[in-house]
């Protein structure tokens, strides 16, 4: 199960016992807001796209942001296609639901885009559809597995900025 292969990764990091495992479903941004007690924008979604070269890449982001196609592309050099249905879980290691940036297949880099920054704690997932674990922006691009650094990829949070 993709939960017990985030804790055993976490276990390197002395924090696997912070991963928290919710009696209800926090399969989408909604229902992990719920079940952690937060704003939405506080859950960290981790988008899986696959690029030309037939890779793949992890964006993780702030749960009220899309991702700005016109930054993808450029920062990419291809357009922005989601992994399908049946391509995530063998080419990212997770479920639906559970992606998260820990613990993943080895290859996948993992991109961490500036929208989570303005927030002290926040909620990515870990490995299943009812777990997180609570990061500040520091501790996450830490224990992110192949993090590439903070990107500036999505769009609807500027404004919230100012």
């Amino acid at each position: 199960m993709s939960i017990e292969k985030v804790r055993a990764y976490m276990r390197q990091f002395n924090i696997e016992d912070r991963i928290i495992e919710f009696p209800t479903s926090s399969a989408t941004v909604e229902l992990a807001a719920q079940a952690a007690g937060c704003e939405p924008a506080r859950i960290a979604k981790t988008l899986s796209f696959k690029l030309n070269d037939n890779s793949c890449v992890l964006i993780v982001a702030a749960g009220d942001v899309k991702v700005d196609n016109a930054k993808y592309k450029h920062f990419f050099g291809c357009k922005a296609k989601m992994l399908s249905a049946d391509e995530v879980e063998p080419m990212i290691g997770h479920t639906i639901g559970g992606v998260c940036s820990f613990g993943i297949n080895e290859g996948v880099k993992v991109y961490l885009d500036k929208s989570l920054k303005r927030f002290t704690t926040f909620f990515p997932a870990c490995g299943s559809s009812n777990s997180a674990i609570e990061l500040t922006p520091e501790e996450l691009e830490k224990y992110s597995s192949n993090c590439q650094g903070w990107v500036d990829l999505c769009k609807g949070w500027h404004q919230a900025e100012a």
